[in-house]
């Protein structure tokens, strides 16, 4: 992860991407997943910036790459920050895309629906211990 100016422009941006999407397969890494996640307000201030330009870099190597790719973004006035952090397990798969999402959440909500209206059975109402006391009197 890397964040961006926020005054940079945006033909800018994807040509800092395309920079280091480059780099990083010239030293020898694979690239995952490569995003620009938007502009967004920094916790704290950087550099006298309030935002940034967020980029999520996924890619896969031997590590021998990762401090020429950050030394390239350390000498860069560009990128405020950077971030590598080393994951274990499963690899990061690419989100899908907006629509086949929406519909597949459309499925679910349809089916879970479903099952919940054959699930619902009403059950006789319980009776409390004050029920019972009136209609004990009541029977007296």
């Amino acid at each position: 992860m890397y964040i961006l100016r926020p005054d940079i422009a945006e033909d800018e941006v994807t040509n800092h991407i395309d920079k280091y999407n480059k780099l990083l397969e010239e030293f020898g890494g694979t690239i995952l997943d490569s995003q620009m996640r938007g502009k967004r307000r920094l916790a704290y201030q950087i550099n006298k910036h309030r935002e940034g330009i967020y980029v999520q870099l996924s890619h896969q190597g031997d590590g021998q790459h990762i401090f020429k790719i950050e030394k390239a973004m350390r000498l860069s006035e560009d990128v405020i920050r950077y971030m590598t952090v080393k994951q274990e397990g499963p690899l990061p798969t690419p989100r899908p895309s907006n629509n086949s999402a929406a519909q597949s959440k459309d499925k679910d909500s349809k089916q879970n629906k479903e099952e919940s209206e054959e699930k619902t059975v009403t059950e006789p109402e319980a009776s409390s211990p004050e029920k019972e006391e009136i209609k004990a009197k009541e029977n007296a």
